[in-house]
């Protein structure tokens, strides 16, 4: 008896890519979990040191995100993931590498933390823009599902290993697993066999830096993205209140364990699995701008049980709990139809700046979320700073649903014309 995958799982070269990023991610779910317990536990960091690191990734964006973009659109995209996946790898193993030395100290971290963070600007950008020359438009809902799935199996593996590995390791030995991960990604990636065409250049007489702005310009003028791009930069700003505090704030505030931690975030990723499924028949019922809205909103709402949760361990346990499970499902579902609306609505000749560009305006705002946090946690107290992180993430959401992007029913299959 013969077997016939469904959809894009039986297309190999999808599904290559899917690996890699499965791999990838769950790799960065260890890191996501050993590198902040390695800066708490191990360099005892302070509050606006854990800024400081989480800054840092966020600077990133800031200075190469508009550049990502331009040279993104120059080349060929699956090339630049492999390429940065291999930077990153070594990037992360220099870690580990200094802990069995002892010389590992907390500028280390930084420096660590930038050169990945700058490595993952350009293959967030070379990533996103990927998908829909691997796949046909009508898949790319289907597509961002699937991937949306790979994100939350990864967040479901990677931190509940961390939190063993690190007990039993150390945390900045837990981190090698990331660096294989890397390898690994890039792996599978250089295996897909789908040519990929000769990238357009509209003008070649441009230079970079006009190109870069292109795409800013393209982003700036057309009311959908732009509404947006608004949301996501609060969203960002304010939800690194969240990133930035929440080791710290389990471990030292609430004082659970770094096991009780792994398990928090992999209960996420399951819920972010059943967002991740049930993403194609929601927006297919309600509409990708009701999804992107109402996803975001809902993740805001029952984040305000994390600052709230007190009491006795079962009582922090289920609130927190709770937080996980309803919030990820919902800003799953958020990052799929965002993503997906944004790759229909934008020329694929101009999609590598446009989400550059969207990159610069929502993730360059974390950087200053970070170190906002750490500077406004010394001062009035970790819980109290996570419950305004999260009053924004929620307004985050209400602009979403106050604008004209709410009313997108369906996805647009002509993008609109380069501006």
């Amino acid at each position: 008896m013969r077997w016939h995958l469904r959809g894009l799982w039986g297309n190999a070269d999808f599904l290559k890519l899917w690996l890699g990023r499965t791999i990838s991610n769950m790799g960065n779910g260890i890191t996501g979990i050993a590198l902040p317990l390695t800066a708490v536990l191990v360099l005892s960091a302070t509050p606006a040191q854990m800024g400081i690191i989480s800054a840092l990734g966020g600077i990133a964006v800031l200075l190469f995100g508009l550049l990502a973009g331009a040279w993104v659109d120059r080349l060929r995209h699956r090339p630049v993931m492999i390429i940065t996946d291999i930077g990153r790898a070594l990037a992360i193993s220099s870690i580990p590498v200094a802990a069995l030395l002892g010389i590992l100290h907390i500028e280390q971290v930084y420096i660590v933390a930038a050169l990945a963070g700058i490595l993952s600007v350009f293959f967030n950008t070379a990533d996103a823009t990927y998908l829909p020359g691997l796949v046909q438009s009508t898949e790319l809902v289907e597509g961002n599902s699937k991937l949306g799935i790979s994100d939350a199996l990864a967040e479901m593996v990677g931190p509940a290993a961390a939190g063993a590995l690190v007990q039993i390791f150390s945390a900045p030995f837990a981190i090698l697993v990331d660096a294989f991960s890397f390898l690994f990604s890039a792996l599978f990636i250089g295996q897909i066999h789908k040519p990929e065409p000769e990238p357009v250049v509209i003008k070649r007489e441009s230079s970079v830096w006009h190109e870069s702005v292109e795409g800013l310009v393209f982003l700036l003028k057309h009311p959908l993205l732009r509404a947006i791009a608004g949301s996501a930069g609060l969203f960002n700003f304010t939800g690194m209140f969240i990133g930035t505090l929440y080791t710290l704030y389990i471990v030292r505030i609430l004082g659970l364990s770094p096991t009780l931690l792994g398990l928090l975030v992999a209960t996420g990723g399951l819920s972010a699995l059943v967002g991740a499924l049930l993403a194609r028949s929601v927006i297919q019922r309600i509409g990708p701008g009701m999804t992107i809205g109402g996803g975001l909103f809902v993740y805001g709402l029952v984040g305000l049980l994390i600052p709230l949760a007190s009491g006795s361990v079962p009582v922090v346990a289920t609130l927190l709990f709770t937080s996980q499970l309803v919030g990820d499902a919902a800003i799953s579902m958020y990052f799929i139809a965002e993503l997906s609306l944004r790759q229909s609505l934008v020329p694929h000749h101009v999609l590598g700046r446009v989400n550059a560009s969207m990159q610069l305006l929502s993730g360059g705002m974390a950087p200053l979320g970070a170190l906002l946090a750490g500077i406004i946690a010394e001062n009035i107290g970790v819980r109290f700073t996570l419950l305004i992180g999260i009053s924004g993430v929620i307004g985050a959401g209400l602009w979403l649903l106050l604008s004209p992007v709410r009313k997108i029913r369906r996805l647009d299959t002509q993008p609109a014309e380069t501006a």
